[in-house]
């Protein structure tokens, strides 16, 4: 499997480093690190995310940091794809996967 990220999930992304860096340039580097170490243990378990209730979408805390990841696998593509990333203290709206 690979992963595949949709433009929401790269700007999330991008929002989550450009946040952090201008804090902490260190805590940012860490971060992206769990985030992305997080994303490589999803290929190799996929499935290991807890579903939410819409069925196909999965969720996963990163490692280290209360980040989420919610992502679905398309088993027919061969891909992960990563639809959200976000901090787990920020407010749920009804769009988010």
């Amino acid at each position: 499997m690979r992963l595949r990220f949709t433009p929401r999930a790269l700007e999330n992304l991008a929002d989550i480093a450009a946040y952090l860096h201008e804090r902490n340039p260190t805590a940012a580097r860490r971060v992206r690190a769990s985030i992305y170490q997080s994303l490589q243990n999803l290929v190799l378990f996929p499935y290991a995310g807890r579903r939410q209730a819409t069925e196909s979408i999965r969720k996963i805390v990163t490692l280290r940091y209360p980040y989420l990841v919610y992502y679905i696998v398309d088993e027919a593509a061969g891909e992960i794809v990563i639809l959200n990333v976000k901090h787990s203290a920020q407010k749920r709206h009804h769009d988010d996967a």
